[in-house]
């Protein structure tokens, strides 16, 4: 299993929107390759002093962090499906200045399974 992770800054005002967005995105995963991809809209997520999610993707008024990541069965799928999606001309038309998500303060990275339980 391999993961794709993100944390990004969502305009509240704006989260009808970004949920639209989201779901075009990750059904074109799911159709590539990706076995699931979830976001998460920020609940009960505490602002910290030293660390937080608010601080990783320095939050200002009026948004939300989400949390979000795509699972893979392997890295080689997901280097084939981000191959592909990142030369998708409507992922390419997205403009940054206009969206509902500030795409330059979020924070994402790839990870390898290590555990993975779930209940039966």
């Amino acid at each position: 299993m391999y993961i794709d992770g993100f944390v990004i800054p969502v305009y509240s005002d704006r989260i009808a929107e970004y949920r639209k967005w989201g779901r075009k995105f990750g059904k074109k995963l799911i159709q590539l390759g990706a076995l699931q991809y979830i976001e998460a809209q920020g609940d009960d997520v505490p602002s910290g002093k030293v660390t937080s999610f608010d601080l990783a993707v320095k939050k200002e008024p009026g948004e939300t962090v989400f949390f979000s990541y795509v699972v893979y069965p392997n890295k080689r799928t997901r280097d084939k499906v981000n191959k592909i999606i990142m030369s998708d001309p409507e992922v390419l038309s997205v403009d940054m200045t206009t969206a509902p998500f500030n795409g330059a303060r979020m924070i994402y990275g790839g990870f390898k399974g290590l555990i993975e339980l779930s209940a039966e």
